[in-house]
């Protein structure tokens, strides 16, 4: 153990709160107060930075992940993999099922709920690189998985290993100041690390928003597409309100009892509804996806990481560097999260495991739920999803396969409760970490900071859809997530320093073995 780095913590306090509490506390407070006070004004305001990063920063986003990428899968084959998080002698506090469980409920649950008919349709109708509309399902598919596959993941990665790290192994706290000792020394208890801390938790807390958002709008249009309820703003509001309010309850009751055990029950739930539109739906079409999907995945996986003189700006600016910015943005959170459950693994065993299993799973999910309605249009010519891409109705996509298969109602309830469950295992793992973050990676802190934290992400979620709606969302995302890409860089290089000085003293201690 590298006892150099177990420093004193800065314990300055105002008021009894820490300075990155009370920074970014009172700008959340401000920016809903605004929002809904100048909402026509924070509608083109969202609308203008989304279409200003995308189009100017394509290169930021894109160059940024793909060195990520380069990153992780150095690691896997480097001897640096053998080093373990927590020490030689330490072992997982999970089951590899349980783990794997907790990071996927927490890392992408909604979004593979919104996105998985949708997305895969999508790019079948109007496909990257020059493709041809409608002719290639498994570029549909592929094109899915590069946003939700390795890419995505890797980011993850970095965020979680780093912290899980200088946590387990160099005994700092789990705050995202504590990656880079390496570089800061003891100026991260100072200004330098207030600065990290609050941009990480901006990033989460909008991260969360834009998927708590997206949420909320697909059960809305589930409610009024199934029982007629009406598909408005306050349908949305009152039901965040509701389920934040059931987020909170799972929060107060701790990681071991409400998180881990609703994101056990969530894992079930997916896969008992991944089984049933693999059971009833087209077999052949599903199967025949997830291997062509995957080859062609392969292959396009370097043109669809370039962003030099591509011609399907559309896709690139309106898909892809968004991704890498939600992802970016979502890194803080997930990466905390999974950092806290992942002490006793190695290096080797961690990236493999957040990085292949959940691509994998995701290329299956997309080919059953994505595959079944390119085969419904191409095989019996229904047209129902392809309205929902072409109108832009994207909450409803789901729901429109899933009208052609048996028990309409029942299976479209069933997602529907997924969806909420999903919502409520982000937004009280996200309150969880955030709360951690701004109290300087402590894991006591006072309940009322949970609650406010937990209150925070419904009413951001909320003041969003009122100002713009899914640009709104996105717009969110890309903003966050623009400042914290350069912090991920320098986690990445510190992360390396600490695994070769980790490298160096158990070689040493083998020896004298």
């Amino acid at each position: 153990m590298n006892e150099e780095a177990k420093q004193p913590q800065n314990n300055t306090k105002i008021f009894g709160l820490t300075p990155v509490f009370l920074v970014s506390a009172i700008t959340i407070v401000i920016f809903v107060i605004g929002t809904l006070v100048f909402r026509e004004g924070a509608t083109n305001l969202f609308g203008a930075t989304r279409k200003w990063l995308t189009t100017n920063f394509d290169w930021w986003f894109m160059d940024i992940v793909n060195l990520i990428v380069i990153f992780c899968l150095f690691l896997i084959v480097s001897p640096l993999g053998r080093v373990r998080i927590g020490g030689r002698e330490a072992v997982p506090e999970y089951s590899n099922l349980t783990w794997f469980a907790m990071l996927f409920a927490a890392g992408i649950g909604i979004g593979l709920l919104f996105f998985g008919v949708l997305e895969p349709v999508q790019h079948f109708m109007s496909p990257p690189l020059g493709g041809e509309a409608k002719t290639d399902a498994a570029m549909g598919i592929a094109a899915t998985t590069f946003h939700w596959g390795i890419h995505g993941w890797a980011i993850y990665g970095v965020v979680g290993l780093a912290l899980a790290f200088f946590a387990y192994n160099r005994g700092l706290p789990l705050t995202i100041r504590s990656a880079f000792y390496p570089l800061l020394g003891d100026r991260i208890w100072g200004w330098p690390g207030h600065v990290i801390d609050t941009l990480a938790v901006f990033a989460s807390l909008f991260g969360l928003a834009t998927s708590l958002g997206l949420g909320a709008k697909q059960v809305t249009a589930g409610l009024n597409y199934l029982f007629e309820i009406p598909n408005t703003n306050t349908t949305m509001v009152v039901l965040i309100v509701l389920i934040t309010a059931a987020a909170l309850i799972s929060v107060l009751t701790g990681l071991n009892v409400g998180i881990k055990r609703l994101s056990q029950f969530n894992v079930i739930l997916a896969f008992l509804l991944l089984l049933f539109i693999i059971v009833v739906g087209p077999k052949i079409a599903i199967f025949k996806g997830i291997f062509t999907g995957l080859g062609a995945y392969i292959s396009k996986v370097r043109p669809l990481s370039n962003w030099v003189a591509r011609d399907d700006t559309g896709f690139l600016h309106g898909w892809t560097t968004f991704y890498w910015a939600w992802w970016i943005a979502w890194a803080p959170f997930v990466g905390t999260f999974i950092a806290r459950i992942s002490k006793g693994r190695t290096v080797r065993q961690f990236i493999i495991g957040v990085l292949l299993l959940p691509t994998l799973l995701c290329l299956i999910w997309f080919s059953a739920f994505g595959g079944t309605a390119i085969d419904q249009f191409v095989s019996d010519g229904y047209t129902g999803v392809t309205e929902t891409v072409e109108a832009y109705k994207p909450e409803l996509s789901l729901f429109k396969m899933l009208d052609k298969l048996p028990m309409t109602t029942l299976v479209s309830s069933l997602a529907m409760l997924l969806t909420i469950i999903f919502f409520v295992t982000s937004s009280d793992s996200g309150s969880l970490v955030i709360d951690t973050i701004t109290a300087g990676g402590k894991f006591d802190a006072p309940v009322s900071h949970r609650v406010f934290w937990c209150s925070a992400e419904g009413a951001v979620a909320i003041v969003l859809l009122l100002g713009g709606g899914l640009s709104s969302l996105q717009a969110a995302s890309l903003a966050t997530g623009f400042p914290f890409a350069l912090v991920l860089l320098g986690m990445g290089a510190c992360i390396l320093v600490g695994l070769i000085q980790e490298r160096r003293e158990n070689l040493k201690l083998e020896l004298d073995d």
